[in-house]
């Protein structure tokens, strides 16, 4: 059986969730071949599969939008960027259906979450399955003027499909399509705990420990506001880290999910697959607020709904202004399950043999 994945690339969260979802596909199938199709970077799916065997074809399915950084938009570059989509697709679609073709195997499309998966299922004549919590028609929507029909033609390409696998932390879908509701899609952290502690000489209290990750494109950070909380040490992936005392960078080979069973807060924005990761390791989240995109303002509810946390402005952020020392504010309900990944997984499995 032959997984085909079209995963979008517009930041590291989807390709996140699919790995977390395929990794407990591949130890319920370790036959199956799973193909990651997208424009996510080789090391970045080296680090997210680990030991789980994958193969990558370099294809660019999606848009979503175009950021200016973690925390911004570009509208007029997405829009751009969509229409060089629009004239690539056509090519892109006869390249990968011969592909698959050619395979000789029979296959099922996953889609994280490209619209174009839809034509490339129709295409092959292969079942089709969503993975999400979002599609871009909603984030599309409020952006008004162009982006209303944009809207339009994505959401009429998500109302084809088999299955619509519906993670949480999410905005509506209403694609009209039968709908798995399942819990927190998260990877498991994979590297022994005391080696990593004393290789970047951290702090035996948990509560000491603090994260700052803000995804791919990542956000530059003043390394000199670190003095306003001598008491705590830093971990983040920005090299400017280590110019402060208690400064320490993520090592190349360690993502941020791996040190997350030593650290007590993340400082970071609004993203899905970092919220399910601290989440499944009961990590408090001082959130970033994040302008121009519509899934930051459901995170943010959701977060506050289902997980310890605290919200911070960005003018805080950049401030220095952290809030470390103040409690954690409780979630209003109860936790969310933790068994996503899995319960996708088998989901898969049964769509596929069906």
């Amino acid at each position: 059986m032959l997984i085909y994945v079209c995963n979008s690339a517009h930041g590291f969260g989807h390709g996140s969730r699919t790995a977390a979802v395929l990794a407990e596909l591949a130890s319920l199938k370790p036959n199956w071949r799973l193909v990651i199709s997208t424009m996510l970077p080789a090391w970045f799916l080296a680090l997210a599969y680990g030991s789980v065997r994958f193969e990558r074809r370099e294809c660019r399915w999606d848009v979503g939008v175009i950021q200016v950084n973690a925390l911004g938009v570009d509208p007029n570059a997405t829009l751009r960027a969509l229409d060089n989509l629009e004239a690539d697709l056509p090519a892109l679609l006869d390249q990968e259906a011969a592909w698959i073709k050619a395979q000789g195997e029979p296959v099922l499309v996953l889609g994280d979450v490209p619209p174009a998966a839809a034509l490339l299922a129709a295409r092959v004549k292969a079942p089709l399955v969503w993975l999400a919590n979002f599609g871009w028609d909603a984030i599309y929507k409020p952006m008004g003027g162009p982006f209303l029909t944009w809207s339009q033609r994505v959401l009429d390409l998500y109302r084809c499909g088999d299955l619509l696998i519906h993670c949480p932390l999410s905005l509506p879908m209403d694609w009209g399509l039968p709908t798995l509701h399942v819990g927190v899609t998260s990877s498991r952290p994979r590297l022994n705990l005391n080696d990593l502690s004393q290789r970047l000489n951290l702090p035996q209290q948990r509560e000491q420990l603090v994260l700052i990750s803000f995804g791919g494109l990542g956000m530059a950070l003043d390394a000199s506001l670190l003095e306003r909380w001598p008491e705590h040490i830093f971990v983040a992936p920005d090299p400017r880290i280590v110019t402060m005392p208690n400064g320490r960078l993520l090592p190349p080979g360690v993502r941020p999910l791996d040190l997350m069973p030593l650290a007590s807060r993340l400082i970071t924005k609004p993203g899905y697959s970092s919220f399910c990761e601290a989440l499944s390791q009961s990590v408090g989240i001082h959130l970033v607020e994040r302008e121009g995109f519509a899934e930051a303002a459901v995170l943010r509810g959701d977060l506050q709904r289902h997980g310890h946390h605290r919200l911070l402005s960005k003018a805080q952020f950049l401030g220095g202004d952290w809030e470390l020392n103040q409690p954690l504010l409780p979630p209003r309900q109860v936790p969310l399950r933790l068994d996503g990944a899995e319960v996708a997984a088998n989901a898969l499995i049964g769509k596929a043999e069906k």
